[in-house]
């Protein structure tokens, strides 16, 4: 009997997959604690499997896609995070910048130590931040710290009624990329539909709306930029580039990267306002104390913290092996070596339009994070975002290993082992060299 292909572009069943998927995530939000791995990997490859079907083979109508997108976030509104206990510092920072506090002068240790009962839930919020988070000062750029203060505003006195708060932001923050998004595809000629690899991935839905990182804020105002970019409204740009720096550090990286596409003279005009408006932003909370809190803070990153890394892990065993170096204490000037060769090269090459600009972002981050100490999952979904404007779809297939990071927490302790690291990071070189070399060469000859 002969496979009839057009069943796997029923609307019926794109409904049904669609259906399956958010009872899938129903019990991922309401049922699930990050050390049971087997349920773990279980429910996200369905869910994978389901994102991949509606997306790729399914003939249902965009609007259809966006209400999908849409109900599965809605699903995570009123449940607490189980994957990260993150959101409990951004409930904290915020309740202290109401109480008229710096987050980048005192750390939670500090403060609960000279006031256990200076905001609401003080204790829980403390002990659940966990000991790490409670011994540093904060590193959350300041629009990042908006939505915390939003949140402190309406919900004071409930931990959830924050959560319910930052989650309406963060999917907001998603429809604005939809928007956006698809706007810059259809000027740039890309089928619009491709925003939905980005948009339905289960790690976006459930690192951005289920775990509330607000990466997602960050790349709502970067696509913004780049489509203002585009549509050669500069000044408008700026001002979206300084908000999504403002939310992540992240975007700095793509910067030097605007040359090519603007030229010298309006991009030195780019960098000044992206820069003013930028310093604006921190003037509330500047002051000397604060520039060494917050150096000191982000100097963390790249030389105590370690988590699910590639290619640093490699240098690090390697050396370690063969001359008994330590490499971690110097991370920080060998990432900065790295994206300077990186960014130079991209340069070199000259390319003006807005697609070689993605592109050359797209790279940069890219060769970032692979050889970063630390790469928690929703890192990544900057790379998805970016990935809909090109032709490679590695970060895809990362968008699922990522799940074996998980692995690494046990119920009590954290440990991470060279098995998952691999059935992480293994597919998705081989199909990085695949989609560079092989792939090219077929489709050149």
């Amino acid at each position: 009997m002969e496979f009839n292909r057009s069943i796997l572009n029923s609307k019926n069943n794109a409904a049904l997959v669609g259906f399956l998927s958010m009872i899938l995530y129903v019990i991922w939000g309401y049922d699930l604690a990050r050390f049971e791995h087997s349920k773990l990997l279980l429910i996200y490859s369905m869910l994978f499997a389901g994102y991949y079907f509606i997306v790729k083979h399914s003939n249902i109508h965009e609007n259809w896609l966006s209400a999908f997108a849409f109900l599965f976030r809605l699903v995570f509104v009123f449940t607490l995070p189980n994957l990260s206990q993150d959101f409990y510092r951004f409930i904290w920072d915020g309740r202290i910048i109401l109480e008229g506090l710096n987050p980048y002068l005192c750390t939670p240790n500090e403060l609960l130590g000279l006031s256990p009962e200076l905001i609401p839930d003080m204790s829980i919020l403390h002990e659940r931040m966990g000991v790490l988070s409670a011994k540093h000062y904060s590193s959350y750029p300041p629009i990042h710290q908006l939505p915390f203060v939003i949140a402190a505003l309406i919900s004071k006195h409930s931990i959830l009624g924050s959560v319910v708060i930052l989650r309406v932001i963060l999917i907001s923050a998603d429809l604005g990329i939809l928007i956006y998004g698809k706007k810059l595809l259809k000027k740039l000629k890309i089928p619009t539909r491709s925003v939905y690899w980005f948009i339905l991935n289960p790690l976006v839905i459930i690192e951005l709306t289920g775990n509330l990182h607000f990466e997602g804020l960050m790349l709502c105002f970067l696509i913004m930029a780049l489509y203002f970019i585009h549509s050669k409204k500069w000044k408008i740009a700026a001002v979206t580039m300084a908000l999504s720096i403002a939310v992540k550090l992240v975007p700095i990286l793509s910067l030097p990267l605007f040359i090519n596409k603007l030229g010298l003279e309006k991009s030195i005009r780019f960098y000044s306002l992206t820069a003013i408006v930028f310093i604006i932003l921190f003037l509330p909370f500047v002051n000397f104390e604060f520039f060494e809190n917050y150096s000191a803070t982000i100097g963390l990153w790249f030389s105590n913290f370690e988590f699910n890394a590639s290619i640093y892990h490699l240098l690090k065993w390697g050396l370690t092996e063969i001359n008994g170096l330590n490499i971690t204490n110097s991370m920080g000037a060998i990432v900065a070596c790295v994206l300077a060769i990186q960014t130079s090269y991209q340069l070199f090459l000259k390319k003006k339009g807005t697609k070689s600009l993605l592109l050359m972002i797209f790279w940069v981050l890219s060769g970032y994070y692979f050889i970063s100490t630390t790469v928690h999952p929703w890192y990544i979904n900057s790379l998805l975002l970016l990935s809909i404007f090109t032709n490679y779809r590695f970060i895809i297939l990362w968008s699922y290993t990522l799940i074996f990071s998980y692995f690494a927490y046990g119920e009590f302790s954290v440990k991470e082992s060279s098995i998952w690291l691999s059935l992480e990071y293994v597919p998705v070189f081989i199909m990085l060299v695949w989609e560079l070399y092989f792939k090219e060469k077929s489709k050149h000859h």
